[in-house]
């Protein structure tokens, strides 16, 4: 008995220990890196956007774990010399929050979004969206086609993967209980541990910049809130993209998807060409490279993206 109390005290010493090291690691990475932009109220949801430019909408939407630092890369300066560009962190990402009731299946995401472009009067913004941006783009497509003029999608998730990428499997957790606990005790040590196996498979074949973890946001991802959110995005996942991925021929705007042949995260054929598959307008271009290309490839992906718009002005 008294072999059982001493080790359930060292356990709970043990998770102490973690819980403090994480809530002193997030307060440091809040202070060294701060919200950019400003807060906006959308169904319950405070959205943290940053904004730059004026003239036609483009709205940036990041990906699972990412956040919207991650267009910080020359695209979303460079767009904003001739478009408004707004860069959003999804809700529970970044800066952003989420009701701890509310769903984080895309349908919802895609309602936020399309309530975002409502109060910020977008009118019609063409919709960026990287990996699972690309799903709360082509669901809020869906959802509210009156509200979207086009969608340029960077290595998008379009259909259930076979398998959950491995940077991205210690996050499936479906216990809300269980995922808090992981989130403040191991998820962060572990997260700077495994770091480079895991932007390995995140960036590879291409390298990580020497200051992503600052200038692209990286750092925010040792947050216990970023890991719950990531998890929860996509633990929601299985509940609505088999329903989008019936509906996309439904679509009638404006698509285009770039995707790198070497993409370690998603596979571009299970993602980019069955997505081309399915909708008979969309334009598919592949390049050499990985899943970071806001990042990696930022002066290719801007001009994507001013093709994309060009391609939508063409169609109105």
């Amino acid at each position: 008995m008294n072999i059982l109390i001493g080790l359930g005290a060292i356990m709970l010493l043990v998770l102490a220990g973690l819980w403090l090291f994480t809530a002193f690691t997030a307060k440091r990475v809040e202070a060294g890196l701060p919200p950019e932009g400003r807060f906006v109220e959308v169904m319950g949801s405070r959205l943290h956007i940053i904004e730059a430019g004026r003239g036609p909408a483009i709205l940036l939407i990041h990906g699972l774990g990412g956040v919207a630092r991650n267009f910080n890369y020359q695209v979303l300066g460079e767009l904003a010399k001739d478009y408004r560009v707004v860069a959003v962190d999804r809700p529970g990402s970044g800066y952003s929050t989420r009701h701890r009731r509310s769903s984080a299946g895309l349908d919802v995401q895609a309602d936020v979004m399309a309530g975002l472009i409502q109060v910020l009067k977008l009118d019609r913004p063409l919709l960026v969206g990287h990996s699972l941006g690309g799903a709360v783009a082509l669901a809020t497509a869906l959802r509210h086609p009156s509200e979207v003029s086009g969608l340029a999608l960077i290595a998008p998730l379009t259909h259930t993967p076979q398998d959950v990428p491995k940077a991205f499997a210690g996050m499936t957790i479906r216990q809300g209980w269980l995922r808090r606990l992981i989130a403040w005790t191991v998820a962060t040590p572990l997260t700077i541990l495994n770091r480079d196996k895991v932007m390995d498979l995140v960036f590879g074949p291409e390298s990580v910049p020497d200051d992503f973890g600052v200038r692209g946001g990286g750092f925010l991802g040792l947050r216990p809130s970023q890991f719950i959110a990531s998890s929860r995005d996509l633990g929601a996942l299985e509940d609505v993209l088999p329903l989008m991925q019936q509906r996309y021929a439904d679509l009638q705007l404006p698509i285009s998807i770039l995707y790198g042949r070497q993409d370690r995260i998603l596979d571009p054929s299970e993602q980019g060409q069955a997505l081309k598959d399915a909708v008979s307008q969309a334009q598919l271009q592949l390049v050499d490279g990985g899943h970071m290309l806001p990042v990696t490839q930022p002066q290719l992906t801007t001009d994507f993206i001013r093709d994309v718009h060009s391609r939508v002005r063409a169609a109105q």
